[in-house]
């Protein structure tokens, strides 16, 4: 979300170059309407096959197309769908999660003896030295069950980014994996562009602070409690930069999981104020959680403010105060009040199980 960067960087290039060719072209067309001659219809021109120039590219932008001009900005009725879309993925996800809570403690007693009777299997079985298995199982258990959890996350962020370096998936990549309010995908990408960077930096930076910070809200909130408000983060947080975008007019496609980990950076901070952190670079310097998250909401406001347009500040903004709000409110609201779905859950459950146990007789 935070590195819109590469797309004003882009727009900046087309403006100075090509794109002013092509503006002044559609103003001489129409200054020439007095003579008799037919008007030649102007259509959106496509750089890498009409001009055969090449599109911009940096270290952290992808190759995007031209920037489309609308004679008009996108209305407030493109924001319609990007509202239900938030509000049925948010359900969905915590309703999930609350299910997925109850399977997990459900099977939990069986999974005991399961393990317990391959702890027994592994001592009778000869052990071999230097067992690729083996190390990576012990890797793995030394991690905290944040670290556990964040783990697909990062090979999801991961996966998508070396999708960006496939030149044929370079329009799938833009079209869904970029959120814009004026694209002609609006749900999708709100999601997607969650876990997509094109940036080796940009991504390394935020899967280390999400690695950094996993120990600590998933012994806030729990593995399942946490996945839902990470994604749900993501798309609150794409959501809010859509009604800036719209309501400014600075329109432009983002990306990136800052949004989805502000909010876990906001919700930490604000259960543990106290806690000191530090900078990688200089771990001399220490500040409490309290403090880095007043600044922070403080830069990214005055960014929104001020225009700048190195971040996408609004998605910033909005995955920080939902993580203000759900660990203040949201979790007594939602995940408290979920015990009428996981009953029904289990009702359904029940009677699903016993048809099956009747139709085996």
């Amino acid at each position: 979300m935070a590195w819109s960067c590469w797309a004003r960087l882009c727009s900046r290039e087309v403006l100075s170059g090509r794109r002013s060719r092509g503006h002044r072209f559609t103003l001489y067309t129409q200054q020439r309407n007095g003579f008799k001659r037919v008007p030649q219809k102007t259509e959106p021109r496509k750089p890498d096959q009409e001009t055969g120039s090449k599109p911009y590219k940096s270290s952290l932008s992808p190759p995007i197309q031209e920037t489309v001009f609308y004679t008009s900005s996108p209305s407030l009725k493109r924001l319609v769908k990007p509202f239900f879309f938030t509000i049925g993925f948010t359900g969905c996800a915590f309703g999930s999660a609350a299910i997925w809570q109850y399977e997990y403690l459900k099977s939990r007693v069986q999974s005991y003896f399961d393990e317990a009777r391959a702890d027994w299997m592994d001592k009778l079985r000869p052990q071999k030295n230097g067992d690729f298995r083996k190390q990576v199982n012990k890797w793995w258990n030394s991690l905290s069950e944040g670290q556990r959890t964040v783990t697909g996350i990062i090979a999801a962020n991961v996966f998508v980014f070396c999708l960006w370096r496939i030149p044929s998936m370079q329009r799938t990549m833009i079209t869904y994996f970029t959120s814009n309010p004026a694209s002609r995908v609006l749900c999708s990408p709100m999601l997607l562009s969650t876990f997509s960077h094109f940036s080796l930096f940009h991504m390394a930076a935020n899967m280390y602070v999400l690695w950094s910070f996993s120990s600590s809200i998933v012994s806030l909130l729990g593995r399942e409690q946490f996945m839902a408000v990470y994604l749900s983060a993501g798309v609150i947080s794409t959501f809010v930069s859509y009604v800036s975008k719209v309501t400014t007019g600075r329109f432009g496609p983002s990306l990136g999981a800052s949004g989805a980990i502000m909010t876990i950076l906001a919700a930490v901070c604000t259960k543990m104020p106290e806690a000191k952190l530090a900078i990688i670079l200089l771990p001399m310097f220490t500040f409490t959680a309290g403090n880095a998250l007043k600044a922070i909401i403080a830069m990214d406001t005055a960014g929104l403010v001020l225009g700048w347009k190195f971040f996408d500040h609004a998605a910033h903004l909005g995955g920080a105060l939902f993580g203000i709000w759900y660990v203040t409110y949201g979790h007594e609201l939602i995940w408290k009040n979920r015990e009428p779905l996981v009953k029904a859950w289990h009702e359904m459950r029940s009677k699903s199980r016993g048809k099956g146990g009747g139709g085996s007789h």
